[in-house]
């Protein structure tokens, strides 16, 4: 018997941005099928614009369960987790941990499919860029989202997050601004 999907449907309990006023807020399984649409989209844009070489269809599958182990975390605020570089060490470290403890909830005949998924240590290091762009594009599109709302609380992450996507070297992710941002 494995609890598995159990504690992964907590997904939908864990709210984002626990630090900032929301005008709606966004839920940590929400935001993984976002990061998976903008991760399978970069993977295509990667591939028929700039010679890119990724499959769309396990890109897709990493980013679902990229925050999954925050269902044992809980999502601790940027700020808090990148303070300095020991705070963010040892946060790498309990998410190891959290990423090994929903791995032993598969069942063992399927660990070997799932490992890549859920613990970060043996996913690709391209797919891992790649959904962490799509993280970081989505973020950045709820930071447009709660200012066209009105809400001015997300202009400091906006700026933060519009810095990093400039630095992005994947050039998929600015053919995603370009295009479908406006």
């Amino acid at each position: 018997m494995s609890h598995l999907f159990a504690h992964l449907a907590r997904m939908k309990l864990i709210q984002r941005w626990p630090l900032m006023y929301n005008v709606r807020t966004e839920n940590v399984q929400e935001h993984s099928l976002q990061v998976a649409m903008v991760a399978h989209a970069l993977a295509i844009i990667s591939n028929k614009k700039f010679d890119g070489n990724y499959d769309p269809y396990q890109a897709a599958p990493i980013a679902i369960y990229h925050d999954a182990s925050e269902i044992i975390t809980g999502d601790l605020p940027t700020p808090v987790k990148y303070f300095n570089k020991e705070i963010e060490a040892e946060y790498k470290k309990i998410g190891a941990i959290a990423d090994q403890r929903l791995l032993e909830m598969v069942p063992e005949e399927f660990r070997e499919d799932y490992q890549a998924l859920l613990t970060s240590e043996y996913a690709d290091v391209e797919y891992k860029a790649l959904v962490k762009s799509a993280d970081t594009l989505c973020a950045y599109l709820k930071c447009l989202e709660e200012k066209r709302a009105g809400n001015t609380e997300f202009n400091t992450a906006q700026k933060r997050l519009e810095q990093r996507l400039k630095s992005d070297p994947n050039p998929a992710v600015n053919y995603f601004i370009e295009c479908f941002i406006p």
